[in-house]
Parts: structure tokens; sequence; C-alpha cells
């Protein structure tokens, strides 16, 4: 499987970790992230993500996600391309997702199905259209609400990570996201 790190303006790179954690119930292996900081010094954060990725990469290497083009982070990741790691600009949560599911496919295949996944991402809501999936027939446990200000944001209980997981293989076609990754 191929390892993940995401750079990116912070706190970007660790807020995308932490989407993928909720929708799939648990953090998968081998996800690292660097947060870059207004005042960081991209030396130092260029020797700590090359340890990173040395760390990170799997036999069929890693990928490299980060936020904005041409910005620190971008070029800071684009110094870590090798033969074995891909590195991808513009990160969104759909192709961070498509990272986790197909990272044990080919390095082209794998930055492919990314790539896709980012553009699929990407729509226009239109509320005449109804595109979101069924509701799940099981019924929801009811979950405490952790603080009060999700609290005044819904009322509606959060879906399991199962569910979540699901919307995305519905909305993004990502064929396993209703599996977790394993270590």
């Amino acid at each position: 499987m191929a390892g993940i790190l995401i750079i990116a303006h912070a706190p970007f790179a660790t807020a995308l970790r932490e989407c993928v954690a909720h929708i799939y119930g648990g953090l998968p292996a081998r996800i690292g992230v660097i947060d870059v900081m207004p005042d960081c010094d991209p030396v130092e954060v260029r020797a700590f993500a090359r340890a990173e990725i040395d760390r990170l990469k799997e036999e069929n290497g890693a990928i490299v996600l980060t936020d904005v083009f041409g910005a620190t982070p971008a070029n800071i990741a684009a110094s870590l391309h090798d033969t074995d790691v891909r590195v991808l600009a513009g990160c969104n949560l759909p192709m961070l997702v498509r990272a986790v599911c197909y990272r044990a496919t080919p390095l082209d295949t794998l930055t492919e199905k990314i790539l896709q996944g980012g553009s699929k991402g990407i729509q226009e809501l239109d509320s005449s259209r109804r595109s979101t999936p069924a509701p799940s027939r099981r019924k929801l446990p009811a979950r405490p609400i952790r603080h009060a200000r999700r609290a005044r944001i819904s009322s509606a209980r959060r879906p399991p990570a199962t569910d979540a997981a699901q919307f995305i293989h519905l909305a993004f076609g990502a064929s396993c996201c209703n599996k977790k990754q394993q270590s």
C-alpha cells in the first residue's frame, strides 16, 4: 500500500486527516501530515518532509498531496518527487478518500484515481435535483452530542462511519470505501 503524506497550510493537512478518520471510523495506517505554519523555515520543513516520506513509503511508493500549486507547501512537496513518489496539488477531501481507497494499486493507477476523485468531487449543487443517496434502512444509534456548538448547528444525529463511507462510495465511485484499511 502506498503511503500518503499531506503537506498544506496549517491547519488544513490535519483537518483532512481528521475527516478521513471520521469517514473510516478510525485513522487508516500510513497517513502523515505536515501543517506548514506562516513563520516556518522551508529548509527545516523540507528536511522533515523527506524523513516523513521515507517513513511512510511502502512497496508501491508514496503519494504526496498538497493544497495550492506554487505556494510554500507545494514547493516543499515538489522537492519530494521521485520515481516512486508522486506529488499532486489542489488537494480536496474526495482526492484523499480516493488515495486511501486505492492505495494498494500501482502508483500510476493510484495517481489517476486520485485525480479523477478530485475532479468528480467538485460539483455545483442544485436543490431542484436530489443527488444524495437514500437514507440507511437501519436505525441509527443514539449518540450524545459532545459539545454545545454542534448542538446549535444541527439537531440531527451524526451517521455512523459506515454510512459516511457508503455516501462517499455513491457520490464519488470509490469501490472500497466500505472497508477499513489494514496496517
